[in-house]
């Protein structure tokens, strides 16, 4: 019989904020789930993965580090690529160093885990539709989680719905902001717009405030930073089997209580 996993996937880790709140929160809870998940795009300064950062992940207990539009924002990354627990957009041009999926064992079971970059209002890439259905035709893949990091709902959307009852789940990151239609599509496919930023709580997605304010009222350019301060971490979790999910429910911590 297929056992049931219990899946965590952590949203946009966003700087040292973002790294704090999973050091500190994920241990308490890690013994909940047989795999845990996170978008690591942001981890380092709010731009990119350097080894500093994932190195603070794993030790929080994070198994595996999804990326996004930031992918190769720090040179460090190059170094860490070669770890099939470090993950790239799949739908990057060929050539492009490291994997966009890896299949892990879990409990016995397998469990596959794909990045992709969506192309609405982002940097030209490779088709992640065509990109997810020729991944598909491989039938060893076990249960399929997506990270999809797009800016377009409507383009999560219709991924989610591409996908549907072909995949365990498809869940969204890059916007920053958790959305609230978490549910299973075609009563199989867990989904999630967006599984919103693990970071700073009083902050523009994750900056400063006063950078972006001033940007957007000067139109001019402006310095960002990390934001300090209280952080909050925003998760999905989602039990899978036999490559349909079960449950899907939001998770939310935040630090001191704040809300």
């Amino acid at each position: 019989m297929t056992l049931v996993l219990r899946l965590l996937f952590i949203g946009d880790v966003y700087g040292k904020p973002g790294r704090r709140v999973v050091a500190d929160h994920l241990p308490s809870i890690r013994d909940r789930y047989d795999f845990v998940i996170a978008n690591g795009e942001n981890a380092a300064g709010g731009f990119g993965l350097n080894r500093e950062s994932a190195t603070a992940l794993f030790r929080a207990g994070v198994d595996c580090i999804t990326l996004g539009n930031h992918a190769f924002g720090n040179k460090e990354v190059y170094g860490l690529l070669d770890d099939p627990r470090v993950l790239r957009p799949l739908n990057y041009p060929l050539g492009t160093p490291g994997a966009g999926w890896w299949t892990f064992d879990v409990r016995g079971e397998r469990l596959t885990v794909v990045n992709a970059l969506g192309r609405t209002f982002m940097d030209p890439v490779d088709d992640p539709f065509r990109a997810l259905s020729d991944l598909l035709e491989r039938d060893d893949l076990g249960s399929v989680f997506l990270d999809f990091h797009a800016e377009a709902t409507s383009e999560k959307a219709a991924m989610g719905y591409h996908l549907a009852t072909r995949v365990a789940a498809v869940v969204g990151t890059h916007t920053h902001v958790a959305t609230a239609d978490t549910r299973l599509l075609r009563g199989v496919t867990a989904f999630q717009t967006d599984a919103g930023m693990t970071g700073p709580l009083e902050s523009v997605i994750g900056a400063a405030i006063e950078g972006p304010v001033a940007r957007f009222l000067t139109r001019l350019p402006h310095r960002y930073t990390v934001a300090e301060g209280a952080a909050q971490l925003n998760a999905v979790e989602i039990d899978v089997s036999d490559n349909r999910a079960t449950r899907v429910e939001r998770y939310s911590f935040t630090e001191g209580g704040a809300s």
